[in-house]
């Protein structure tokens, strides 16, 4: 979490990523106002824009060109991220329930999740159809479908489209242009594809001209798309629409595309709704019952004005709701917000062409799909076009990255305990004059005790979610040398904050700490907190061992292999995010590795033989290794291919953005015998990237490493690998492409 100018003293939470919150965030980032701390809660970190989905269904547009990066656009603006979903809303203490975080406090809400396709009057609609929305889970269903085509393009397919709106012909047309595509690209005729479009009414697009109306209506009776109409939908079954006139179709998949409808939550959290469950808000976007709530796009229905639910619409609301957000907070009066009466509709039809759709008016021509092309493109550039990050600023010293990538290097930490006068004890057996990745102490024959602490910045904006984090970094030391962690003690550095805000931060870190802890059966004992600039957070960890069972970073031997349990890139990928120049994807892919404990992979190293292990986190993977190897006066052989990496950190290496700790970690290259060969390898920089709550590298006996690997991936390591061997040369790394 990035430290305010001033200490925080308001709480605004949006909820949802939709248009108006996305143009929310972009201005709130131009003009950030003191004292307040912004949070987005979010069940995706890339939003879509609903103006080039259709396109993208139809294969014009990539995924990046139609979707809005929230987690990028919420660093922009300083805000916090929390991807989750909301499910509730406790208006007596002004909290947010969700899915999966603590609840969530607020002093100001707003809320823009859009609306889903409602399907529970229908028997069956929930179960076997593919809403339209969510997008996300629309998308994930059609990719599958465009795999499946074309893996199979010998295959029949019948499609339904229950809904007759211009969201439900738009995609007709779109997914026939694609499919289409895919079965020229074959050899393959179209007849293998069918189309159903269903709509209770005996027009299309009721709420659109006559002529609208009619035109789309031959152009999907032209290109072979089967109408029904009118036809009122009364079941679905896995494999075929049943509707009350008594027509049955045989039809997989299913796609609804209905009228709009609201969360239940929504109502149940007793805000004013208007019939249909969507949030009543008054011309100033606030909620008529509680003025402190404000609501956007689909789920806000205006008072005094009946509108379509319509992206239009969610985009015009952006500015106001910024405005009036900002105003609310400085204690300035609201501005009203008058949505405009008519709004021109464009209507892809699967072939770059639109038909335009305005009152009483309807054109067809290329020409407009070229138009609304290029205002959608200038639309998405807006927040493509983020201030950069320099690395030196005038009178500023270079970014310092968060995370493992804060430590000191590991060549200074060596110069100063080598000029420390240190006290020795015999029931020390591992400390400063022989390091490990814990210190180890006797405290009786038969049990040892393993110490460790790791403190550092926060690198993500979620107090939670870093509060996970850092505690599987702090419990891997424990784990990397075989032992059962028995308590932690918590050192917390708070932002400057009112105290009841200070409060919600602590609240939000440590339950992520606890749970944790709870699942591997440890508790926190006790700790120690501060205020300071940013959010920190660290353990000192204390775990037992059987001396025998104990696993050090000696121990290695010739010919075992080495086998490493997560993929490699942290430090690029968030050096990359702190100048909003990596993909919210990427994060969220790094951020599951590192909620990935180390436990069970310690466990199962000791199961098959492990004779050295360690954890990979600050000094990166070679840093690390070449501890191994000194400690175990052997040399290693390193396959590059093999070595596993996190998606988006190759690219982020080639954009030469590295971590600031990297410069220090490339000292390690020094034991690289062969560096000239392997240099311009892509994965070779990542060889020295820092790594916050790493994977564990450690040597298996040869005859043991392939069932190793199995039983990591089988539970929950999927990106597990071996990655080299062991050498007699000593204290010498060869590195390999491909061994």
């Amino acid at each position: 979490m990035r430290s305010p100018n001033f200490p925080i003293t308001t709480d605004l939470v949006l909820i949802g990523g939709g248009h108006s919150h996305a143009i929310v965030l972009k201005l709130w980032g131009m003009n950030l106002l003191p004292g307040v701390r912004l949070t987005l809660i979010t069940d995706t970190s890339h939003t879509p824009y609903s103006g080039m989905l259709p396109g993208h269904v139809a294969g014009f547009y990539s995924f990046d060109e139609t979707h809005i990066d929230l987690r990028r656009l919420a660093r922009f603006t300083k805000a916090q991220f929390y991807r989750d979903r909301a499910i509730g809303l406790d208006l007596v203490n002004n909290k947010i329930i969700c899915a999966n975080h603590p609840p969530v406090a607020f002093d100001y809400l707003s809320i823009d999740i859009g609306s889903t396709p409602a399907t529970n009057s229908i028997p069956g609609a929930c179960e076997y159809t593919i809403p339209a929305k969510p997008v996300p889970q629309f998308l994930q269903a059609w990719n599958t479908i465009i795999k499946s085509v074309r893996n199979n393009p010998t295959q029949k397919i019948d499609i339904g489209i229950v809904g007759g709106g211009a969201g439900g012909v738009e995609l007709a047309f779109n997914i026939q242009s694609h499919l289409h595509r895919i079965l020229k690209d074959a050899r393959q005729p179209f007849d293998n594809l069918a189309i159903h479009l269903f709509h209770r009414d005996t027009k299309l697009l009721s709420g659109h001209n006559q002529w609208v109306s009619q035109r789309l209506q031959q152009l999907l009776i032209d290109r072979g798309i089967h109408l029904h109409l009118p036809e009122i939908v009364s079941e679905i079954l896995p494999d075929k629409i049943i509707c009350q006139s008594g027509l049955i179709i045989k039809c997989h998949p299913i796609f609804w595309v209905t009228q709009a409808s609201a969360p239940s939550w929504i109502k149940q959290s007793g805000i004013t709704t208007d019939a249909k469950g969507f949030i009543l808000v008054k011309n100033t976007l606030q909620s008529v019952s509680h003025p402190h709530i404000f609501a956007a796009g689909d789920i806000a229905t205006i008072q005094d004005y009946s509108r379509p639910k319509a992206g239009v619409f969610a985009v015009r609301q952006g500015k106001p709701l910024f405005e009036n957000l900002q105003r609310i907070i400085l204690g300035k009066k609201l501005k009203l917000y008058i949505p405009q009466k008519r709004y021109l509709s464009l209507i892809g039809t699967g072939d770059k062409n639109s038909i335009a759709s305005w009152s009483l008016l309807g054109w067809q021509s290329s020409l407009l799909w070229r138009w609304k092309d290029n205002i959608d493109r200038k639309f998405m550039q807006r927040f493509e076009d983020l201030p950069q990050m320099k690395e030196t600023e005038k009178n500023q010293t270079p970014m310092r990255c968060s995370g493992c990538g804060s430590k000191v290097g590991g060549t200074i930490l060596e110069k100063v305990l080598q000029r420390l006068e240190t006290i020795e004890s015999k029931d020390v057996l591992i400390g400063l004059n022989s390091p490990d990745d814990a210190a180890v102490v006797r405290v009786r024959s038969n049990q040892l005790i393993i110490h460790t602490i790791d403190f550092f910045r926060s690198l993500i904006d979620d107090p939670f979610l870093f509060g996970q984090i850092a505690t599987n970094h702090c419990l891997s030391d424990v784990f990397a040398m075989g032992a059962t962690p028995q308590s932690a003690l918590a050192v917390v550095t708070i932002p400057y904050s009112l105290e009841e805000k200070t409060e919600e931060t602590l609240y939000q870190l440590l339950s992520g700490a606890i749970k944790v802890l709870k699942e591997v059966e440890t508790p926190l004992v006790g700790g120690h907190t501060t205020e300071g600039a940013e959010l920190a957070f660290g353990l000192s960890c204390n775990g037992l061992i059987n001396p025998e069972q104990l696993l050090r970073k000696s121990g290695m031997k010739a010919e075992e292999k080495l086998i490493l349990t997560k993929a490699i890139g942290t430090g690029t990928l968030f050096a990359a995010d702190m100048k909003y120049r990596a993909k919210g994807r990427w994060i969220d892919n790094a951020v599951e590795s590192m909620l990935l404990s180390n436990q069970i992979a310690s466990k199962i190293f000791l199961e098959y033989g492990a004779t050295a292990c360690t954890d990979i986190t600050g000094f990166g993977l070679l840093g690390h290794l070449v501890e191994m190897m000194k400690a175990s006066c052997v040399g290693v052989e390193l396959d590059l291919e093999s070595i596993p990496v996190l998606e988006g950190a190759i690219a982020t290496i080639k954009m030469g953005i590295t971590s600031s700790l990297q410069p220090q970690n490339l000292q390690a290259s020094n034991y690289i015998s062969n560096i000239s060969d392997v240099n311009s390898h892509p994965k070779y920089p990542l060889l020295f990237d820092p790594q916050t709550s790493g994977g564990l590298l450690a040597s298996v006996p040869s005859e043991n490493a392939n069932d190793c690997l199995i039983e990591l991936q089988k539970s929950g390591y999927k990106d597990s690998s071996i990655i080299g061997r062991v050498v007699r040369e000593s204290q010498k790394v060869i590195i390999r492409e491909c061994l």
